[in-house]
């Protein structure tokens, strides 16, 4: 083991000026997707152009990862995911049962129930997505804490997610690795 000028010891070989870039591009990154004022979308174009602008990506290979089938799936699954919720369908068809969620006792098996079954079928977070209204107004219309309804949900849409392919991206990748 080396010593630095400090005389501590340290372990491997120093960082290379590519290692650095790229952790100073992910460290960027994840500061503007914390700050939360520019698109999603953009934050992460400007990411891949600043790895193309510093060498880290090569430009052959910038765009190759789009093709990628993960890619289409978690793009496609999204895009469903969105539609539902903008749609509205899924307040159209908790209307009914509305009614009979007047206690969190009530509401939280319903809701965990239907966001489970919709992360099974799309991606968990969509699923999560698409709930959320309904259970925002369900807190508002009988008093009860959001939070109290909101992290079950967001449990059951993980656990959801997990049962099959389509519900959470690492599933499609360790699919592919099997294979």
């Amino acid at each position: 083991m080396a010593r630095n000028r400090s005389g501590l010891r340290t372990v491997g070989a120093p960082v290379t000026l590519d290692q650095a870039l790229a952790f100073d591009i992910l460290g960027v990154t994840v500061g503007l997707f914390a700050w939360g004022r520019l698109p999603y979308d953009l934050v992460a174009m400007l990411a891949l152009l600043a790895g193309l602008a510093t060498g880290i990506v090569p430009a052959e290979a910038t765009f190759t990862s789009f093709s990628d089938d993960i890619v289409i799936i978690v793009a496609s699954a999204l895009l469903v995911s969105a539609a539902v919720a903008r749609s509205g369908a899924v307040e159209c068809l908790m209307r009914p049962l509305l009614p009979h969620l007047t206690s969190v006792r009530t509401q939280v098996p319903a809701l965990v129930a239907a966001v489970m079954a919709a992360s099974v079928v799309t991606k968990n977070i969509g699923a999560l997505a698409i709930f959320m209204p309904v259970a925002l107004q369900l807190a508002r219309r009988t008093g009860s804490s959001p939070s109290s309804l909101l992290m079950p949900m967001a449990f059951a849409s993980l656990l959801g997610g997990l049962m099959t392919l389509i519900g959470t991206s690492p599933n499609i990748m360790v699919s592919r690795v099997r294979e």
